[in-house]
């Protein structure tokens, strides 16, 4: 008969291991468990992370060009904005009445060797008319028109009318941030038109160039080119045709999305545009630090230059303002976006007015190699911030992690 095996004082600790209860076995794999945590969160292993994916479908199919959140502090733009020192350039004006509360949110345009700037006012009436200024410097006003050259009102508007309006910018509505826009041989002006708070709405007007520059400020009647009910702001004309037809960039959250049309005798207020808005299935998906785009494109050899509205995660209470590029082809595609904003609330004039910690660009031109950034502060005088245009786009372009990302809505089946 053969001797028996010894038994080992190893091989009894690995069969009792292997004959240990479940229950135990349990105990020791949430032991386990529980070492893998860094700094308050769970290492989770590949498996568990297959089954936490999920597969859910939206109902139509679209690419949809997506904005990063604006969460954590971002890195500062070295070549960002610097403000001129004969900030505030436009200031209320006591000894006029459609002036004397505010004159902020100031557009421009470049021509001939001067800057026009048409700027947002509120007077005694609390109502939003548009004034106008110019510069020879673009920092200096040279020229200052004594009366309201635009209000909103739908049947009628010259700029020799009754300054007594029944719409203003304040509680009582108007026509609220201006965008100028020159294509070709004519000034488009887009704006809000509000009515005091019974309408927002995007609405659109024009005037020759030669008018415009003899301040014959006779306006085409206005039209609404957004949808009765719905509340939207900050849209744009492009400052050239795409592909041949005038395109309007109405929303860069949560998509891109641009608008083409043969002529702008398209919209008969009847004919409307339709973006994001507060009931809009894509509402939820949206930045909401984002809040809509500044001035008008600018065509670079980069690519279209956007200034747009946001604000950061960390510092949800301010609006600052950052630049993105877009394809100058296909300007639904993101090329470039800066990392941090390009100009932030910090000096007293863009704190101390009726809305402390705001830059509100609705203007920019390039002048003598100069990007010169027209803005309201504090929603309560105008301002203009500045940067070299080569250094700034080469920055801009420089940044190569991507802030905006593409994101494929797949379709119900």
């Amino acid at each position: 008969m053969a001797a028996p095996k010894k038994t080992t004082k190893k091989k009894v600790e690995k069969k009792a291991r292997k004959t240990k209860p479940k229950t135990q076995r349990t105990a020791v794999s949430k032991k386990k468990t529980a070492k893998k945590v860094v700094r308050g969160k769970k290492i989770t292993s590949k498996k568990v992370l297959r089954k936490k994916t999920t597969t859910k479908r939206v109902a139509r199919r679209r690419i949809a060009t997506r904005v990063h959140r604006h969460a954590a502090p971002a890195k500062r733009f070295v070549n960002a904005l610097e403000r001129h020192p004969n900030n505030p350039i436009i200031n209320p004006s006591e000894g006029s009445p459609w002036e004397s509360r505010a004159t902020f949110n100031p557009t421009a345009i470049y021509h001939d060797g001067k800057i026009h700037i048409v700027y947002r006012a509120v007077g005694d009436d609390d109502n939003s008319v548009l004034g106008y200024a110019a510069s020879e410097d673009g920092y200096t006003i040279t020229e200052q028109h004594p009366i309201p050259i635009y209000y909103h009102f739908l049947r009628k508007n010259k700029s020799d009318a009754s300054l007594g309006y029944s719409s203003g910018g304040g509680w009582g509505g108007g026509s609220e941030d201006p965008r100028l826009i020159l294509l070709e041989d004519r000034v488009y002006l887009f704006y809000t038109a509000f009515d005091g708070w019974g309408s927002v709405r995007m609405a659109m007007s024009s005037i020759s160039l030669e008018d415009f520059l003899a301040k014959r400020f006779n306006w085409k009647p206005p039209v609404l080119i957004s949808p009765p009910g719905q509340i939207h702001k900050n849209w744009v004309l492009f400052p050239e045709k795409i592909k041949g037809k005038y395109a309007i960039l109405h929303s860069i959250s949560p998509e891109i999305m641009i608008d083409y049309f043969d002529s702008m005798d398209h919209f008969d207020g009847n004919t409307f545009i339709y973006s994001v808005h507060q009931n809009s299935p894509l509402w939820a998906m949206r930045d909401r630090h984002i809040r809509g785009v500044g001035p008008a494109p600018i065509k670079t050899k980069y690519g279209w230059l956007v200034l747009y509205h946001a604000m950061e995660g960390h510092d949800p209470n301010r609006y600052k303002l950052f630049a993105m590029l877009l394809d100058l082809n296909d300007p639904t595609k993101v090329l470039h976006r800066s990392r941090g904003p390009i100009l932030e609330p910090d000096e007293w004039y863009e704190n101390e007015g009726y809305k402390a910690g705001v830059v509100y660009s609705c203007g920019a031109v390039v002048k003598d190699g100069m990007l010169l950034v027209y803005y309201g502060g504090a929603d309560k005088v105008s301002c203009v911030a500045t940067a070299n245009l080569d250094a700034f786009l080469k920055e801009l372009t420089a940044d190569h992690m991507p802030k905006l990302q593409n994101s494929k809505i797949m379709k119900k089946k």
